[in-house]
């Protein structure tokens, strides 16, 4: 029998960088003490002749294209709708789901939500290895009618070995494995702890191989780092089908369930809950949500039509100045990039006139949502412009466009679902950068103002022309 050998390797939990002796400083992301020390068994070599097969499902056959069945797979129905949105239209049998977001988001809410009511139709099995059989049922039952008619399809286990997992799965036979997660699970046949770089990669790779091999759908739960990263390989995200964030603010109701992966459907879809006391509500029309506390005719305050995946969503965005108290002046962002930032406010100086350079700039996205494309340009401008000048922008006016560095406005995508999202909610113009080439046809219920600079544009918002510069 041929022998195995071992020999030792250091790996940073961080970025997975493998050294072969230890260093206190990772020299790929600067981590510090981040060197965990990890024992390789070697496989013996396969004799002369011989084939070591590692697969899904064994040998496979090379056959042509065209022999290929070329249907489209059979999705699973989800009640959830947002959830279904953000798939992209179901649950695909046999694929392999990673769902991450900070600590207390609402992970293992939405999860056990969607486990109920899969269970109505599918065998569940949740496999937890942080919360006990009766922590699960406790919330399952402040979620689910008070406890009453649970479904019975819905397993329970708290177990962290792989080994003793698969065996549950082989047992029970669900048609979805929910793991929460996949930092605590482990191999034993790894001398490296649970939630170490080599332990998550050779999970995840397992568990793939499951779903691929058995058509048993898979939704993993993950950490994620103090960066908003998920927790361990990059991989990680590699192995997976899918992969999606749920985001928000913790100190506000609304949660936003991003799709950055997705094999089955677009990303950068997004679905919108609400987190209340019986766990995670849809949203369904999030601009109505997202507007229901507006201010009306207040100064600094501007509506942006911001695009999240397929969907058009209004959102306010408030923008304030006052003078500084310091020599040098602040720019403090909170749902905008702080980059993005300093290069309106410096448009704004040098191509409009304002006088920012002695004012702290303070701009807020109401309702904790982060908007990272630019076609809220021109609205982030228009708030801090009024309230600059103490003027509030007309109530019924929206505003697109991206901010170049000339003062001009640049055209961004999709301008008709925009605009169409704008005229149902009931606003009755937009201030739009003027189309070059026209595609679609505007919409004809909302009054399209066409501008070629932020100049205009501010002229055209504001209720009254001021001339203070």
């Amino acid at each position: 029998m041929a022998k195995t050998k071992t020999h030792t390797r250091y790996v940073c939990q961080q970025c997975g960088r493998v050294a072969a002796s230890y260093m206190g400083k990772c020299p790929q992301c600067s981590a510090f003490d981040s060197m965990v020390e990890e024992v390789i068994h070697d496989e013996p070599a396969p004799k002369k002749g011989a084939v070591n097969v590692r697969g899904l499902s064994g040998r496979s056959e090379p056959r042509p294209i065209s022999e290929v069945s070329g249907e489209a797979e059979d999705r699973v129905h989800l009640p959830i709708g947002e959830f279904a949105r953000v798939l992209g239209g179901g649950i695909v049998p046999g694929s392999i789901v990673l769902v991450g977001g900070d600590p207390g988001i609402g992970k293992s809410t939405l999860m056990l939500q969607m486990a109920m009511e899969m269970a109505k139709v599918q065998r569940v099995l949740y496999v937890s290895g942080e919360e006990s059989e009766r922590q699960i049922k406790m919330r399952a039952s402040r979620l689910f009618n008070g406890g009453k008619d649970l479904p019975k399809e819905l397993l329970l286990v708290t177990e962290t070995n792989l080994e003793v997992i698969f065996s549950h799965v082989r047992e029970s036979k669900p048609d979805l494995l929910i793991v929460d997660s996949i930092q605590t699970t482990y191999l034993s046949e790894l001398d490296s702890s649970a939630g170490s770089v080599s332990q998550v990669r050779e999970c995840s790779s397992q568990l793939r191989e499951l779903a691929k091999s058995s058509g048993v759908t898979v939704f993993m739960i993950g950490h994620v780092t103090k960066e908003g990263a998920i927790a361990g390989p990059r991989v990680l995200e590699h192995i997976v089908d899918t992969v999606l964030y749920l985001e928000g603010d913790r100190f506000q109701a609304y949660r936003l369930l991003r799709s950055v992966k997705n094999r089955f459907g677009a990303t950068s879809e997004v679905g919108v809950f609400e987190m209340r006391e019986g766990g995670m509500i849809e949203v369904t029309n999030p601009s109505e949500a997202f507007l229901a506390e507006r201010l009306v005719n207040a100064a600094g305050s501007a509506i942006a039509v911001t695009m999240e995946g397929t969907r058009p969503i209004l959102v306010e965005v408030q923008g304030l100045t006052s003078p500084t108290q310091f020599g040098n002046a602040r720019r403090t962002p909170n749902g905008v990039d702080f980059n993005r930032l300093l290069l309106i406010t410096a448009v704004l100086t040098r191509r409009v006139g304002l006088k920012l350079a002695e004012q702290d700039v303070f701009v807020n996205v109401v309702g904790g949502i982060q908007i990272d494309e630019p076609a809220a340009d021109l609205a982030v401008a228009a708030a801090i412009a009024s309230s600059w000048k103490d003027l509030p922008i007309q109530a019924n006016v929206v505003l697109i466009g991206e901010i170049g560095l000339a003062g001009e406005l640049r055209m961004p995508g999709q301008m008709v679902a925009r605009l169409k999202e704008a005229q149902k909610l009931g606003f009755k113009t937009a201030i739009v950068p003027k189309a070059i080439r026209k595609g679609e046809e505007y919409p004809k219920g909302i009054e399209v103002v066409e501008v070629r600079s932020v100049d205009q544009a501010l002229s055209a918002a504001l209720k009254t022309t001021d001339k203070r510069g």
